[in-house]
């Protein structure tokens, strides 16, 4: 990996007066960057992948079925994220739409029925049996809400080197069986859930700064001061780069003047567009 790439990413995030940790991966070399990788905060709706990978392992091992009914459930309906909280109750979707509107839009009604339906312990289970040792779901919705903010030990958490390795595990395993089985998943299933991933309606970090048409499998995690994305960037119809960034106690408005959210969004836009630069040579 460039030194130079490195100390420019860092001079980015070092101007800003909150923190930023990410993990860097380029799939054609295999190169590594990381800053505070190893650092956990609160993982908002990032955690969602983990969450629709726990749901395609009970599919593939016959638990679950894709075409099986769901019910959007009025008690599931008590959150700030997506669009199932402003419809009626009760009414029923399949599987396989609830993740997708669970990543496309962060649907958090469609997270809680999934996560009560697969359970928090196997989705624990599954990050801890890759490796994602330091990621914990402790809840189904959190209760402070995209609005509100709890520190990393009382909420759901991770560091930005666990969600790369299931990312690469997700986009490796859709042309390799062997690493599809590390997640009890077939080459088919990772492959949905990078298509999944690649649907994402919410563009405004990672891919911002791409040119137009980029296709970028992630998905994106808020609350009221953090502001994540983490995914995988592709070029010419393959992965190119694999890049998963997180902040915390990001203020409401910095010294600046300017909004603390945007000043994240773009941080993370950046930080893409300057990796986009360098592995494409």
């Amino acid at each position: 990996m460039s030194v130079a790439l490195a100390n420019e990413l860092n001079q980015l995030c070092d101007e800003q007066p909150f923190h930023t940790g990410w993990f860097i991966k380029n799939l054609r070399t295999g190169g590594v960057m990381e800053r505070y990788g190893s650092v956990v905060v609160p993982s908002a709706s990032t955690r969602k992948i983990a969450i629709m990978m726990a749901a395609l392992k009970a599919v593939n091992e016959g638990e679950l079925s894709l075409s099986q009914p769901v019910t959007m459930a009025s008690r599931f309906k008590n959150n700030d994220s997506g669009c199932f909280q402003h419809l009626q109750s009760d009414f029923v979707i399949q599987l396989q739409d609830a993740l997708v509107m669970m990543i496309i839009v962060s649907d958090n009604t469609c997270t809680g029925a999934v996560a009560d339906l697969v359970g928090l312990e196997a989705i624990n289970a599954l990050c801890q049996s890759i490796g994602m040792a330091d990621t914990v779901h402790r809840y189904g919705i959190p209760p402070a809400g995209m609005a509100g903010y709890l520190p990393a030990d009382k909420t759901n958490s991770t560091p930005p080197a666990d969600v790369a390795r299931l990312l690469e595990l997700i986009v490796k395993g859709v042309h390799d069986n062997d690493l599809a089985s590390h997640l009890g998943c077939t080459s088919e299933l990772c492959q949905l859930a990078i298509d999944i991933l690649s649907w994402q309606r919410l563009r405004n970090r990672i891919p911002a700064r791409l040119p137009l048409g980029t296709k970028v499998a992630h998905k994106t995690g808020t609350t009221a001061k953090n502001y994540n994305d983490a995914g995988i960037v592709y070029a010419d119809g393959e992965p190119l780069f694999l890049i998963s960034a997180y902040t915390d106690s990001v203020p409401a408005e910095l010294p600046s003047g300017d909004p603390g959210h945007t000043v994240a969004y773009d941080l993370t836009a950046r930080l893409s567009r300057l990796c986009w630069d360098e592995f494409l040579q």
